[in-house]
């Protein structure tokens, strides 16, 4: 899903008319083609859906799927505004637009290189209060599917990383629905710190033809990591 919101925005970059539209239509036609995923059973019912609405939900995918407007947004507002376009089809609800929101504009900061002390500061006074460590939580943390449950243990993951993989393994670390919780750090340590070449390269390998088409093209438009490293970063040096 989160190579779908990135094909549903470069659809209608860059004024992204027709948004949430796109987004619909993206994540119907992708959902449908691996439909074994993992989905949870609203999104699946969502999935097959021929008149999908929106449903309340304030699940972790809406900000597990999101990062790709961090990626694209030229400001802090257009990354709300981007978020909320591709969050509202389905997860409407208040906690669920906050978690896909708080992902999408921290993926913006990283990528203009703000400080992590100011990131930091940035979520609390928006988004979430944090105050604990991973430390704090590792022994009492448990599944949840939550934005609220699961968002902010995510981004302090990242907050105490290092480095790429370091902010992958934090993510894990504490248990609970861990796929989700890397999924949303891993964004925004890439537009923090890049992905090491060895990492992308074995992604790659997960995707088929078709989903490593998208990704490529993506990554082609996209801004790359401040640092300059992995991958991608090459890639777009050599297309440009």
């Amino acid at each position: 899903m989160t190579i779908a919101v990135a094909q549903a925005l470069m659809d209608t970059y860059p004024r992204y008319l027709g948004l949430q539209e796109a987004a619909v239509r993206r994540m119907q036609e992708i959902g449908r083609l691996y439909p074994n995923a993992g989905y949870g059973g609203r999104f699946n019912a969502w999935l097959q859906s021929k008149e999908p609405k929106p449903y309340h939900s304030y699940g972790n995918g809406a900000a597990m799927r999101v990062s790709a407007c961090g990626f694209l947004a030229e400001t802090i507002e257009e990354a709300k505004r981007l978020a909320h376009g591709v969050t509202r089809v389905t997860h409407n609800h208040p906690y669920g637009m906050r978690g896909a929101e708080a992902t999408a504009v921290v993926v913006y900061l990283a990528r203009k290189h703000r400080p992590k002390g100011e990131i930091r500061q940035y979520i609390k006074q928006h988004y979430y209060a944090l105050g604990f460590t991973l430390d704090d939580v590792r022994e009492k943390y448990r599944f949840d599917v939550s934005c609220q449950g699961s968002v902010p243990y995510a981004l302090e993951a990242f907050l105490e990383g290092e480095d790429y993989e370091d902010v992958i393994r934090n993510a894990v670390s504490i248990g609970g629905d861990s796929d989700t919780l890397a999924a949303i750090a891993g964004g925004i340590a890439e537009a923090f710190f890049g992905i090491p070449d060895a990492i992308a390269g074995n992604g790659r390998e997960y995707l088929d033809d078709r989903l490593r088409k998208m990704v490529d093209d993506f990554y082609a438009r996209r801004t790359p990591a401040p640092n300059k490293q992995g991958i991608w970063y090459k890639m777009k040096s050599f297309l440009e």
